[in-house]
């Protein structure tokens, strides 16, 4: 008697991804190869067919599943199981380990059932089928390997598996919904912009368990959300690594794709598989994020994108933003030694994933934040998280992972200094900021979905600090101190002594492009006697990061007050002084700085806002599966300049696949429009994103529902 020969395998993708919460993915139903794709803790059926009928008296039938390469895959590592086939066994037998059941034969065909437990490691498995004869256990065995790669993935539905989540709404925005929003903009006029994250589009799973690979984190580990996500956050940005996207912020984008024309993450995937993995050129913090919920999602993590405004980049662990300046009020590019890199970016976007920390006290568990942004180095590799939030709420940053750097992210204090050929270490403070950094923290609301608008904005500044002023707030900082030595130095710097002349630079929210702007010091002497102060005001174009790039205007003065009365310190600053040196985001930095000579009192600070950019405003029919439709987009350029070197990008998941195409220059003040066709795939209510960017104008975007029949 001869081994059973397997002629076929069947994984059923379709039939088993209702159960598995999988229908969603592409490549389930891809025509050509259907991809199995299922989650831990859920069950599937499969069947094989022998040469001729399974004789349980003598046949041995054993399954093999596997992750990672053949010949390392380990039974104790959990990286392979065995399973044999049994007759007597009708029902999946109980605990927390791969099962296997015989449901039925047909002829020379056996269906079976397996459970996967939610131990699991998650990417590219593999199965191989091995077949016998009883009793001669020295003889070389039959071996079949089918084509397909299964995909396991966590899941979220399960309670067992430590990315549960137990809210139906929250699992459909955070882990179903291919549609969102990145929030840029300040903090005063936040932004939302729309982003496609297509998590089950064909590219994306395969494109998810290449970077998995990339990563090195090994397959034994890859059933930890906890260490797949830090691996996620490493593999994201291309720093140290062959990663997904490489970062650029110098407004130079010619040999790639600019930040601005990313409409979503499909392209960024798609791009980076044809390349057999190359980075893809170029990506700033929104769109690691993007990519970063895409890439989540897709294996199974609930995932948001989180925009903190004036965050805060502490490069020596001080808890503190440093920032020096000469005699003559200019910002010192490195302070002092040239080392201090200490920045405050205008807005930086990270993500939160969803999961227990088994790993940190009770109570730690939910919301932990990874980055994908390249900023500081973690565990010699350019990665953050995942920190709790919970943990950076309170200020225990001793506990993994990149707790104190995040904590300084939302709680940093910015600290002023000017040369002083008095102090004994060349420097005095100017001020100290408490309450600058960390303004406002917001992602997109779990329950609405606005595409027009941004009434689906959530402010969740509250999950992530204490109210300023407040007894925990104070609790967290002293705690943070405590664990942070660096931070402890500068606390202990002595405070400034008498202040008797009030300051205030009056906040400008926005301003419309093409339009001048003021800067405003409101000035008032609260002493009995006269103060003669100097001062210095500055505005620049600067980098979303936070870095000048191009200085606007500069006064300074020398002036007295006298007992009681007041003063204004007044620049204006006219389109033509800036339209030719904003860089992306269109962002300006004003500084402004003050010296009383009577009391030595010194005193800075400092504001920033963005112009306003015309919206792409959209049309759309309402349209049918499977013909054209097409939707309208206008702006007006706002700019009494022509725009050149133009370009739009359309995508919408299920509606079109993302496009870019050239346009014609655009006129001063002229009013424009184009138009967008596509062919929807997938009925229901659809999103389709647009972006036109031109090189005196980027980032101008827009969004519109399509409901499909």
């Amino acid at each position: 008697m001869e081994p059973l020969v397997v002629e076929a395998t069947e994984f059923y993708p379709g039939d088993n991804a209702k159960e598995n919460y999988t229908d969603e993915y592409d490549i389930v139903h891809n025509k050509d190869s259907p991809a199995p794709v299922f989650r831990r803790g859920q069950n599937f059926h499969f069947a094989i067919r022998f040469n001729r009928p399974f004789d349980e008296q003598n046949d041995i039938v054993r399954v093999h599943f596997y992750i990672g390469p053949k010949g390392k895959a380990n039974v104790t590592k959990g990286t392979r199981v065995i399973l044999t086939v049994a007759v007597k066994q009708k029902e999946l037998p109980s605990g927390e380990h791969w099962r296997l059941a015989y449901i039925r034969s047909d002829a020379n065909t056996i269906v079976l059932q397996a459970h996967i437990p939610c131990s699991a490691p998650v990417g590219i498995w593999r199965c191989s089928v091995r077949t016998g004869i009883a009793g001669k256990r020295g003889e070389k065995l039959e071996e079949h390997e089918p084509d397909e790669d299964i995909y396991i993935l966590f899941n979220p539905w399960c309670k067992d598996d430590p990315v549960y989540m137990e809210d139906e709404i929250d699992r459909k925005e955070y882990v179903l919904n291919e549609n969102g929003k990145i929030w840029i903009g300040t903090f005063r006029e936040p932004k939302g912009k729309r982003w496609v994250f297509g998590q089950f589009d064909d590219v994306v799973l395969p494109s998810a368990a290449f970077l998995l690979e990339k990563s090195d984190l090994p397959h034994s580990d890859r059933g930890s959300p906890i260490l797949v996500a830090r691996a996620i956050s490493a593999v994201i940005n291309s720093k140290d690594d062959d990663g997904l996207l490489e970062g650029k912020w110098d407004g130079e984008y010619g040999d790639g794709t600019s930040p601005f024309a990313w409409t979503g993450s499909t392209a960024i995937m798609d791009e980076f598989l044809k390349s057999g993995g190359q980075p893809v050129k170029y990506g700033q913090c929104w769109v690691y994020s993007g990519a970063t919920v895409t890439v989540c999602r897709a294996l199974g993590i609930p995932c948001r994108s989180v925009t903190n405004y004036v965050s805060a980049h502490d490069t020596n662990r001080s808890l503190t933003v440093d920032k020096y300046f000469d005699l003559f009020g200019n910002l010192m590019d490195g302070g002092p030694e040239g080392d201090c890199n200490d920045s405050c970016w205008n807005f930086h976007v990270w993500n939160d994933v969803w999961m227990a920390r088994p790993d940190l006290p009770p109570g730690y568990g939910g919301w932990q934040i990874i980055d994908g942004t390249p900023q500081e180095l973690s565990g010699n590799i350019f990665c953050c998280g995942p920190a709790s939030v919970e943990a950076v709420r309170k200020g225990e940053v001793g506990f993994l992972y990149d707790t104190p750097f995040v904590f300084s992210e939302v709680n940093a204090d910015i600290c002023h200094f000017q040369e002083d050929d008095e102090s004994d270490w060349g420097f005095s403070r100017l001020s100290i900021n408490r309450y600058h950094v960390g303004r406002k923290i917001l992602t997109k609301r779990a329950d609405l979905d606005d595409p027009e608008g941004d009434s689906d904005m959530l402010d969740v500044t509250l999950m992530y600090k204490n109210p300023e002023g407040s007894e925990a707030e104070k609790k967290a900082v002293i705690s943070a101190i405590q664990g942070v030595p660096k931070a402890q130095e500068h606390y202990q710097r002595p405070s400034r002594t008498q202040e008797d002349v009030f300051f205030d630079l009056v906040d400008i929210d926005t301003v419309p492009l093409g339009q001048g702007f003021d800067v405003v010091v409101n000035i008032k002497n609260n002493s009995n006697e006269t103060r003669n102060i100097t001062s210095t005001l500055t505005a620049s174009s600067v980098y979303y990061t936070g870095a000048t790039a191009h200085r606007l205007k500069a006064a300074k003065g020398a002036f007295a007050v006298k007992p009681g009365d007041t003063e204004v310190l007044k620049i204006h600053v006219t389109p033509a002084e800036y339209l030719d040196k904003l860089v992306d985001h269109s962002l300006v930095k004003i500084y402004a700085i003050a010296n009383v000579k009577e009391t030595k009192q010194n005193w800075c600070e400092e504001d920033d806002f963005t112009f306003t950019k015309p919206e792409l405003k959209a049309q759309a029919l309402n349209a049918c599966v499977g013909k054209e439709c097409a939707v309208e987009f206008s702006f007006s350029n706002p700019l009494d300049v022509p725009l050149s070197g133009c370009k739009y990008s359309i995508e919408g998941y299920g509606l079109q696949k993302p496009q870019c195409f050239d346009f014609r220059d655009v006129q001063p003040k002229e009013n424009v429009t184009f138009t967008g066709n596509f062919v929807p795939k997938l009925a229901g209510k659809r999103t389709i994103v647009a972006t036109f960017n031109s090189s005196q104008l980027q980032g101008i975007g827009g969004s519109t529902s399509v409901m499909v029949q």
